[in-house]
C-alpha cells in the first residue's frame, strides 16, 4: 500500500508537519534529515526529472550562501572582505546556506505534495468546510500540470515561425521566453475564470452540495494517525527543550547533545522517512507474495 493511498487527512497532516518543520527548524541535524527525506521521496515520485531538478538546487544553495554573506556582516569569524571593505564572515555564510537548504527542502516537499494531493482529495477535505476555498485550491493545483503542457504547445507553435526557445542567440531566447510567459499568463488567467464560472454554475459552491468519495478511514489509517501524533508530540517537546534551533549570531552556538537529543532526531527521521518506509514495506510484501504464488504454481 502506497502512502498516496492513505486517507487524505493523513496526507494533509504529514505535509503540513514537514512544511512547518522544514521552514522553522535551524538545527543542522534536523535540516539534514528533512533535506535527505524530501530529496529521496521526490526522486521516488518524480524519477529522473525530479532528480535533475533536485541537483540544480545544490549550486543555488551555495550561490545564495555567498550572496547572503556578501550583504549581511554579522559574526565574529572573518573570512575576507568585499570591495567596500565589509566583512564576510563564516557565520553569515553558514546561515545563508541554512536558508538555502530550508528553501530547497520546502520546494522538494511541495513537488511531492503536488504528486500526492490530487484534486479529488482537495475536494474531499475542504468541500464541506469551505466550498469556495476548495474550488480555488482544486483549480490552482490542477493548473500546474496544464500550464506545463500548454507551455510546450506554445513553444512548438512559436518555433514554427522561428520564435522558439531554441532559436537565435541568448538575447533572442530571453525575449522569446518572456513572450511565452506573457502568453501563458494570459491563458492561465482566462482558463481559471472559465473553470471557476463553469463549476459555480453547476452548484459547486453550495453548502448543501454532496460529493461522491471512495475514501474510508480504516484501521491502517488509525494506526498511522496515532504514530503521527506521538511523533509530533515528541517534536513539540524538542522545540520546548530548544533542541531544534541553533544560534548563528554573533557566533555559532548549539545546545549540548544528550541521549534525549538523539531520541528527537530519530523520531523526526521516522516521520520524514515514513512515506519511503511504507513504499519499501509494500514493495517487499508484494515481492514476497509474488514469490509464494510462483512457488505454488511450480
Amino acid at each position: 500500500m502506497k502512502f498516496e493511498n492513505y486517507h487524505p487527512a493523513i496526507n494533509f497532516i504529514f505535509f503540513a508537519f514537514v512544511f512547518v518543520t522544514s521552514s522553522c527548524f535551524d538545527n543542522p541535524i534536523f535540516l539534514f534529515v528533512g533535506y535527505f527525506s524530501s530529496f529521496v521521496y521526490s526522486v521516488k515520485l518524480g524519477k529522473m526529472k525530479a532528480l535533475k531538478i533536485n541537483l540544480i538546487y545544490i549550486p543555488f544553495i551555495f550561490f545564495y550562501a555567498l550572496w547572503y554573506s556578501y550583504y549581511n556582516h554579522f559574526g565574529v569569524t572573518v573570512l575576507t572582505h568585499n570591495f567596500i571593505d565589509n566583512s564576510i564572515t563564516l557565520e553569515a555564510v553558514i546561515y545563508g546556506g541554512v536558508i538555502g537548504v530550508k528553501t530547497a527542502c520546502v520546494l522538494m516537499w511541495f513537488s511531492c505534495f503536488l504528486k500526492i494531493f490530487t484534486t479529488d482529495k482537495i475536494i474531499y477535505l475542504f468541500a464541506k468546510i469551505s466550498p469556495k476555498l476548495s474550488l480555488i485550491l482544486s483549480i490552482f493545483l490542477r493548473c500546474f500540470e496544464r500550464i506545463k503542457k500548454q507551455f510546450k504547445r506554445i513553444d512548438v507553435s512559436q518555433a514554427a515561425i522561428g520564435r522558439g526557445l531554441s532559436h537565435g542567440n541568448i538575447f533572442v531566447r530571453i525575449k522569446s521566453f518572456f513572450r511565452h510567459l506573457s502568453i501563458i499568463i494570459t491563458w492561465a488567467s482566462e482558463n481559471f475564470i472559465e473553470s471557476s464560472n463553469s463549476m459555480r454554475s453547476r452548484g459547486y459552491t453550495l453548502k448543501c452540495r454532496s460529493a461522491y468519495s471512495l475514501y474510508r478511514f480504516d484501521m491502517r489509517d488509525r494506526f498511522f494517525v496515532i504514530f503521527m501524533f506521538v511523533c509530533i508530540t515528541v517534536c513539540v517537546a524538542a522545540v520546548l527543550f530548544d533542541q531544534t534551533n541553533i544560534l548563528y549570531n554573533p557566533e555559532i552556538v548549539m545546545n549540548r547533545l544528550t541521549p534525549l537529543s538523539f531520541l528527537f532526531y530519530a523520531v523526526y527521521a521516522a516521520v520524514c522517512l515514513a512515506p519511503c518506509i511504507i513504499e519499501i514495506i509494500s514493495y517487499l510484501r508484494f515481492e514476497s507474495l509474488r514469490n509464494k504464488a510462483f512457488e505454488i504454481r511450480a
